[in-house]
């Protein structure tokens, strides 16, 4: 979500940004260590984080531990593991069995001396961190912990870290691939006159005795590192149960306590909207054992896991302004729509590499148009989609370097968006088209993945091998030329300005007539009568199809 939200500031208010080209940006050493799965850390599988932390607001400082629970998946190894931690954080000790484990830094990544462990395994440690973290500059786009106040002069205090990593603030394996496949517990120590908030379900509430109440919170799901947050404030709660697709779902409000009356108005009214169009699109909520909550934050919004930031002051559209300039974005809650879909791809789905994230925001991004078609019907979905559309930049690919950490253009979401439209378009089978959105949170559930294998399985599902098609979209920034002419009642065409063997197949109709066609890079042609001839103009295919549709003359062929 964090770039996506820059982006639509920087449209409204500045100048667009400009990106190198693709292979003009050179990785170094570090990006490799945090980007790819190096020998010391493939030989162990996180199975869950027990995290313990501890603020401190005056000093912006935090305390903690972490004991990592994990699964060791071969019997030789180099007797070292990879903790990342991100300066200036400190690892101050790391125990296993009683042990002091020794351990050297380098960087943000830190080298732990771990006994022989046997293969198959259950093996934990714990890791006790300190020191001045990260402050966020700017959150959510470019993050850290924020040490804020509310409206009220009270303290406020969060974290944000998609992208940059969860290693900035607590220590972990950090890597998109590697879940806690048992889950996770956060516990937040704070003044007893804050509250604390995290991911899943309340476990205890602990006071101290010295001024201090600790807040466990847990999830039973797998969870990406970046999603597993701390909100900390002057936070009142109200709930309902939600019936969903698949029985009662806990439904949780937490907000700061003079919001209360206004969100009590305003909120469930929205999530119930987002629940009725995204279990019908997408499937089950895919975290039901966990529920789900929105939680007041002093940044617009992010995609945490059964805990959603929203910071969106309770007014429809993005923050009081409508993204896709239509209209219909100021008819629901930007935020609320947007950061919720990641519950479905994100978070039921994650992909293994920060360079196919697209997964996540070119889905998340569709779905904002999938809501406005199942609350105001298909031409307004279909307007709105338009609106978003004009934010494509094409300035770098979408999907961008693997093993380095590496995010690719922000176009990953209107282009990607747009991309998920198109084959809707091609398909032609709005029914199929939903079995693929639903068999995708069912198949993949729970899961890491490559943007491959969404690929293939959207070919595989639809009969059709679209692999040329999320080449050309995903991995170059051509846009299509559908060249075409007429010869009495045959029309010719071809595809061009296109990746080899590019062969989108192209439906063209306007309710009262229809026009298949199997374009590939050769000529070919196809019979029309008079009234599909009408068909071959901008205003119908343009919005079905992110290409240019261009007559030539015949003689030019």
């Amino acid at each position: 979500m964090r770039k996506r939200l820059h982006l639509i500031l920087l449209t409204l208010v500045v100048s667009p940004i400009a990106y190198a080209q693709p292979g003009m940006k050179t990785f170094s050493h570090a990006d490799t260590l945090r980007g790819s799965i190096t020998s010391e850390r493939a030989w162990w599988d996180v199975l869950r984080y027990d995290i313990t932390v501890k603020p401190d607001y005056k000093s912006r400082t935090t305390k903690g531990r972490n004991v990592i629970t994990y699964k060791v998946l071969s019997d030789h190894h180099l007797n070292k593991m990879q903790i990342d931690l991100q300066d200036p954080l400190k690892i101050d000790s790391i125990r296993y069995k009683q042990q002091t484990l020794e351990f050297e830094q380098r960087g943000n990544v830190w080298y732990v001396n771990t006994p022989v462990q046997r293969k198959d395994s259950k093996e934990s440690i714990e890791v006790y961190f300190s020191g001045k973290p990260r402050l966020a500059p700017r959150p959510p786009w470019d993050g850290g912990w924020t040490f804020t106040k509310d409206s009220l002069g009270r303290p406020w205090m969060t974290v944000t870290c998609q992208g940059l990593g969860a290693s900035v603030w607590y220590p972990c394996k950090d890597h998109q691939s590697d879940e806690p496949d048992e889950g996770a517990s956060l516990s937040i120590i704070v003044p007893d006159t804050l509250v604390a908030v995290a991911n899943g379900r309340l476990q205890s509430k602990k006071i101290n005795g010295d001024g201090t109440t600790s807040y466990t919170w847990a999830v039973v799901s797998p969870i990406n590192n970046y999603a597993i947050i701390p909100y900390i404030g002057k936070y009142v709660n109200f709930a309902e149960v939600y019936n969903g697709e698949t029985g009662p779902l806990d439904v949780n409000y937490w907000v700061l306590d003079y919001n209360l009356e206004t969100a009590k108005k305003y909120l469930p009214p929205e999530v119930h909207n987002m629940f009725r169009a995204f279990e019908y699109w997408f499937g089950p909520y895919p975290f039901y054992d966990d529920g789900y909550k929105l939680v007041d934050a002093p940044h617009p919004g992010m995609e945490h896991q059964s805990a959603v930031a929203y910071g969106n002051w309770y007014k429809p559209g993005y923050r009081g302004r409508d993204v896709s300039g239509t209209g219909w974005g100021m008819k629901w809650d930007f935020i609320v729509v947007h950061e919720s879909a990641h519950e479905w791809f994100g978070n039921n789905i994650t992909t293994k590499d920060l360079a196919d994230m697209w997964v996540h925001e070119g889905f998340a991004s569709y779905s904002e148009s999938l809501f406005v078609e199942y609350i105001f019907g298909k031409n307004a979905a279909n307007e709105d989609r338009l609106g978003v559309r004009k934010g494509i930049k094409n300035d770098r690919p979408i999907i961008a370097d693997y093993n380095v950490n590496a995010e690719g253009s922000g176009d990953m979401y209107p282009k990607g968006a747009t991309l998920l439209g198109l084959l809707r378009n091609s398909i032609d089978n709005d029914v199929l088209f939903r079995e693929i959105l639903r068999g995708l949170n069912r198949d993949f559930y729970h899961q890491t993945v490559t943007s491959r294998r969404i690929e293939d399985y959207i070919s595989k599902k639809t009969g059709f091998n679209y692999s040329k098609v999320f080449d050309q979209y995903l991995r170059t920034t051509q846009i299509p030329k559908l060249e075409f002419f007429f010869d009495g009642d045959e029309v010719h065409y071809h595809w061009s300005n296109c990746v080899k063997g590019f062969d989108l197949p192209v439906v063209l109709e306007d309710g009262a007539s229809k026009v298949r066609l199997m374009p590939v890079e050769q000529w070919k042609h196809t019979e029309v009568n008079e009234v599909q001839k009408k068909l071959f103009t901008n205003d119908t295919f343009i919005k079905a199809y992110y290409a240019d549709l261009v007559p030539i003359e015949k003689n030019t062929k």
